[in-house]
Order: structure tokens, then sequence, then C-alpha cells
């Protein structure tokens, strides 16, 4: 299946020398992206962290493998090499850094990892200038649709999205392997395959966590808080843990892509709360109630659509939500460049009138948009972004609309 990513790779590794970083879940294709690149170049190598034989030859240093590949020996086209996982070696940032300001000139470096790559965004980054991060995530509904980004715009037209993908990506997730075999029993054992890898491998190479059975009761205890504040306080009085440790094992599980945290937007909102994020999960399928799973779906989707248009260039985007103390509160809130766009509100029934609160604070914060999300109606030939009204608009249209 073709993915929306695999275009901009390409245009990425004809126009410029930086390395490009692809983070995100486990299963959810950043191997396969990479290894797709072969395409462009007659000279492809990729080392695995986890093949023993080529975490042997990344040991002997930058020099050997550039030995190894014969890197140093010109080409038609330059050749291209994936770092594999390498976010498991303890030093993998001293050496990928080291390897590049060597050697870039020399070959294309695609570095891959289910955790920490992310982190490098945040402040004290010292490959600053050296990448670009893509953050990989499932499938979603205008993916399924269209594989071919939209790089001039954040909105595309809308087009319809058939029952059955629509219906699989609910029950399946939007991972390309159970999504495209929507089968049950496979979805299940690969799901439980998935838990081990990532409470047993994952969470234990990037933490000292020892007590993996309470980390997992936190991990069980939030898929029932979905689209909820989320209260260290209340958390560790549930498990039996510190307030301190509670909120590290909820870093542990956002650094391995378990779940998200969406933060509360205050500006020019009286009374609002400045500190307690909700949480959602990256797999809405994990989500056992319908109304849950249908705002965590929406919010992966707005979480995947202002990573993109934040990765290709397009600006600054942000995704928050909106409560007062008064406990008027709208879904989500989008943010564009530091300004607000568009509101959303999700309801499993259109049969339910439009939220007073996005009518609220539509005119409150000067929001251009305001959706109210079903998830009972049908597709309809819209384009949402033409209002500017508050509205009530099918998921299947809203969202084909995104990326």
């Amino acid at each position: 299946m073709k993915r929306l990513y695999q275009s901009i790779l390409a245009t990425d590794l004809k126009e410029t020398d930086k390395m490009l970083f692809l983070a995100g879940p486990r299963q959810v294709g950043k191997t396969t992206l990479a290894k797709d690149t072969k395409n462009l170049t007659s000279h492809f190598h990729y080392l695995n962290w986890d093949n023993d034989d080529n975490k042997k030859l990344i040991l002997q240093g930058p020099k050997s493998i550039v030995e190894k590949f014969q890197l140093d020996i010109p080409t038609n086209k330059k050749p291209i090499l994936v770092f594999d996982e390498i976010h498991k070696y303890v030093r993998w940032k001293n050496f990928i850094k080291g390897f590049f300001d060597t050697y870039r000139s020399l070959t294309h470096v695609i570095v891959t990892g289910s955790a920490k790559l992310h982190l490098y965004q945040k402040g004290g980054d010292s490959m600053a200038g050296r990448y670009f991060l893509y953050r990989i995530h499932p499938l979603s509904v205008r993916e399924c649709i269209h594989s071919k980004p939209n790089l001039d715009s954040e909105i595309s037209l809308p087009k319809k999205i058939s029952d059955k993908d629509f219906e699989h990506l609910l029950k399946y997730s939007g991972y390309p392997e159970p999504f495209l075999k929507h089968n049950l029993r496979f979805y299940n054992r690969w799901q439980n395959l998935l838990d081990q890898q990532l409470f047993r491998e994952d969470i234990r190479d990037i933490s000292k966590t020892h007590d993996l059975v309470h980390l997992e009761l936190l991990a069980e205890i939030l898929q029932h808080q979905t689209g909820q504040l989320i209260n260290a306080s209340n958390l560790s009085t549930k498990i039996h843990y510190s307030y301190h440790t509670v909120n590290k094992w909820l870093s542990i599980l956002t650094q391995v892509y378990y779940c998200f945290l969406v933060q509360p937007w205050t500006k020019n909102v009286n009374k609002s709360l400045s500190k307690q994020p909700k949480v959602y999960l990256w797999n809405w399928t994990r989500v056992l109630d319908e109304g849950k799973q249908a705002e965590n779906f929406i919010a992966a989707h707005l979480l995947k659509a202002v990573h993109f248009w934040t990765d290709i260039g397009l600006g600054e985007y942000k995704l928050h939500f909106i409560r007062d103390r008064d406990k008027n509160e709208v879904d989500f809130l989008v943010v564009k460049n530091k300004k607000p766009w568009f509101l959303v509100e999700v309801k499993l029934s259109s049969s339910q009138p439009i939220s007073k609160n996005l009518i609220k604070f539509q005119e409150k914060l000067g929001v251009k948009h305001a959706f109210q999300v079903v998830l009972d109606k049908d597709y309809e030939e819209i384009n949402c972004f033409n209002y500017e009204r508050p509205i009530i608009v099918p998921a299947k249209t809203f969202l084909s609309q995104l990326v």
C-alpha cells in the first residue's frame, strides 16, 4: 500500500543533503518507508541495531561502515544508508552526529526509531540543522482515499471513503497490517504481540523501570480514561506508586507512542485550566467505550494533521482543547502559528443540536471555523472549510479534507 510519506521522502532525498528522521510507533511502517527509498538509487544500504552483525559493524565506528559499503567510491546517484532502531544504542546521538558531520557528502542518511527521536525537537538539540523529522502516523481517512499529499495547502477537497474502509479503520486501527487484513483473529494476535514488544522490549530499552506489571496497569487504566483530564495524584492512588513515578511512567508511555497528551488552550479563556492535559491512545481500537473511541479516533486524525503540516514546513501547528473551571469545554482546538484556527466537537449522533460551547468559544476566541463532527452521518459532498459559522459535519467528509 502506497503511503503519503513516500513522495515527500523522495523529494527530500533529491533536493537536500539533510538526514531524514522517521519517528513513530512500532508497526506503523517506518522500516517499510525507509526500505522503499532503495528504488531511488542503485546503492542502498540498511543497518538494523537489532541485527547482531549490523550491531558489530556500527560499534566498529563510522569509518568501518564507509569501508564496508565503499561509500567513498563516486557513484552516479548518491547512496542511501538507513540506520534502523539505532536509538537503542546508548551513544547513538554522538554516533549519528559524528558520522553525518564527517561523511554527509558521501551518502544520504535515514534514521528510524520507535522512541526518543521526537525528543530532539525540544531544547538542547545537538543535531539542530542537520535533519528533517517526519512523525509517521497510522493510516487515516484521507490516506485511505488518496496517498498523494497536498503540499501547497493544509486542506484538500473532500473525497468519499468507502464504507468498508471507514469501518475497518474504526475496527482494526490504521496500522497497515491489521487494517489491510481486516481479520479480527489476526488483529487480536497482532495486538498481543505488539504489547509484548512494547512493555518487554521498548520500555526496557529506554528506561530503568523494573515494575512493568504496575506500568502495564497504568496503561490499562488510561484506556478507560481516554479524553479525560489526567490527574497524576488520583492515578498514584490507584496503582500505589508515588506522584513522581506516575508522571515518569506517563512520560515513558508517550515516548513509546502508547498514548499522547493534549494540552489545554489558556489564552483568552477566563478561568481556564492551566495544567491538566487530556490523554488519548495512538491505537484508538484499544478504547472500548463507543463515545470515547469516537473522540480518540478524531483526536488521532487531528494529531496526524498538525504533525504533518508542521513537518512539511507549512507552519507551526498545535492541537489543544478548551475547558474552563465551570466545565465549559470544546473537545479540540487546532492552532496555526499560535492563533486559533478551527474548533472541533465530537459526537456519535447527528441528532444532537450544535454544542452551545462550540458557538460560545468560536465567538470568544475569534476562531474561523467550528465543526461538530459526527460519526453516524453519511458522507456529504461539501467543503467544510467554506463555512465560517458552526456546522454539523460527517466525520467521513471532515476527515477526508485533512491528512
